[in-house]
């Protein structure tokens, strides 16, 4: 990908939970993670994709008719073909000056409501030139980045430089526990979040209780200890489990098999991360 084009899969206005104030949040496709209870299997994939609700379709056969290829390349000539309107193709690419500009025409709305932009995903690092390149054409717009911080370090301390807030997304401080649960090992988000520790960007952590796998005092604890004395952070967000967390994977004709009890109670573990020193709320 260029470094002025990306590829994105949704921009949402009004946003009030990814930072401060009310923002536009931008969504970017692509993830090197693989959380078994992503909410946003959307986001997974670097390329657009093609959803649909196999629940509702009647087999009509008018998409069949339309399409050229023996393997979807999520092309979107069979999406007009749905008389029910069943099929939308989930991302699509952007110039960074493109982007910059539908999030500049409203910008001084959301500045005077303390707002600003928000990048999210999947993982904006992943599209990290085009993400810097677009940031650059937002001069005087408050900037938060929303990551898992998976990234090489000189992409992370380029991004970090470049943002007026990092709310990074954390899950285990445990390598075993981060790899069987989101598919990867956590020594490059150890690295920068260290990096992040010893700067002066602002950040938020966002901790998702996932019920019998996160939610453990333990692993509280750990993470709380990782990040405490830490004048940079701001607080940590608790973020309870989604129950609607697979409603979309039916639509990439793939099954939510998260690993887990999805109806298992949440531990409460708010105030673990006071008795560390850390200021905390759940949303």
């Amino acid at each position: 990908m260029e470094r002025d084009r990306g590829i994105i899969f949704d921009i949402k206005e009004f946003s009030v939970n990814d930072g401060p104030g009310v923002r536009q949040t931008v969504f970017f496709k692509g993830c090197p993670l693989h959380c078994t209870w992503c909410h946003n299997p959307e986001g997974l994939n670097r390329c657009p994709q093609l959803l649909i609700r196999y629940s509702d379709c009647t087999d009509c056969g008018r998409c069949k008719d339309v399409c050229e290829n023996d393997i979807c390349s999520a092309c979107g000539k069979c999406v007009s073909s749905c008389p029910l309107r069943l099929r939308t193709v989930c991302g699509y690419e952007i110039t960074s000056a493109d982007l910059a500009m539908k999030l500049k025409k409203n910008s001084e709305i959301y500045e005077n409501m303390g707002g600003g932009v928000t990048f999210s995903g999947g993982e904006p690092l992943m599209q990290d030139a085009f993400l810097l390149d677009t940031i650059r054409q937002l001069p005087r717009i408050h900037i938060a980045v929303e990551t898992c911080a998976y990234a090489k370090k000189d992409v992370f301390v380029s991004v970090m430089n470049a943002v007026d807030l990092i709310m990074l997304d954390i899950k285990f401080i445990d390598h075993e526990l981060h790899k069987r649960w989101c598919g990867e090992d956590n020594a490059p988000i150890l690295e920068n979040i260290s990096i992040l520790k010893s700067g002066d960007t602002p950040f938020i952590a966002r901790v998702p209780l996932i019920p019998g796998v996160t939610d453990s005092e333990d692993n509280i604890a750990q993470i709380a200890s990782h990040l405490k004395d830490t004048p940079a952070l701001l607080y940590a967000e608790l973020l309870p489990y989604n129950r609607l967390a697979g409603a979309k994977y039916s639509q990439l004709g793939a099954r939510y098999e998260p690993g887990f009890d999805t109806e298992k109670p949440l531990k409460p573990v708010e105030t673990i991360f006071e008795e560390y020193g850390i200021n905390s709320r759940t949303l």
